[in-house]
C-alpha cells in the first residue's frame, strides 16, 4: 500500500461527491467529533442540525473541521479534511443551504434521530449552518499491487 498526499483540485472533488462526514470541535481542551450530512459549494460545507452539544461547541468556539472518506477497502481510501470556520446562516441565507442538501438523499435524518434520542418532542427547530473552509488536505491509499508500484 502507498500513501500520498492529494491536491487542492481532488480534495474539492471528494466533497463535492460527499454526502456524510465527521465534523469535528472542541472546547476547553476537549474534542468533540459527530457525524453529519452535509452537502458542498465552493468554499462552503452546509449542515442542517437541531441544538445540540455541537452546535453549543461551535458558537463559543467556531474552528471547526470536517473529514470525508471514500473507502473503496483497507488498502484503497481517499480522506479530505477540511478547517474552518462555523457560521450559523440567517433565514434568508437558509433556503441556499437547503437547496443544496436536498440533492442529497436523507439528509436531515442525523438530525431528526438525534432530536428524537434527547427528546420527545419531534418538533425540529430547523438550524442550518455553514464551514467556511479555510484550508484542505488529503491522503489517498492505493493497493501497490494493483498499481504496479
Amino acid at each position: 500500500m502507498t500513501i500520498h498526499q492529494i491536491t487542492e483540485a481532488e480534495c474539492r472533488l471528494v466533497l463535492s461527491r460527499g454526502s456524510t462526514g465527521r465534523l469535528g470541535c472542541a472546547l476547553n481542551d476537549q474534542p468533540y467529533i459527530v457525524p453529519v450530512s452535509f452537502a458542498y459549494e465552493s468554499d462552503s460545507i452546509y449542515v442542517f442540525a437541531t441544538f445540540g452539544q455541537k452546535i453549543e461547541w461551535m458558537r463559543m468556539n467556531p474552528q471547526t473541521c470536517m473529514q470525508v472518506d471514500e473507502i473503496e477497502n483497507v488498502t484503497q481510501w481517499v480522506s479530505v479534511i477540511a478547517n474552518g470556520k462555523y457560521e450559523e446562516l440567517p433565514e434568508d441565507d437558509r433556503p441556499h443551504a437547503r437547496n443544496l442538501l436536498e440533492q442529497r438523499h436523507t439528509w436531515w435524518l442525523n438530525a431528526l434521530a438525534e432530536r428524537r434520542s434527547r427528546v420527545e418532542d419531534l418538533l425540529v427547530d430547523p438550524l442550518f449552518f455553514r464551514i467556511r473552509i479555510e484550508s484542505l488536505s488529503g491522503l489517498r491509499a492505493t493497493d501497490s499491487l494493483q498499481t504496479g508500484s
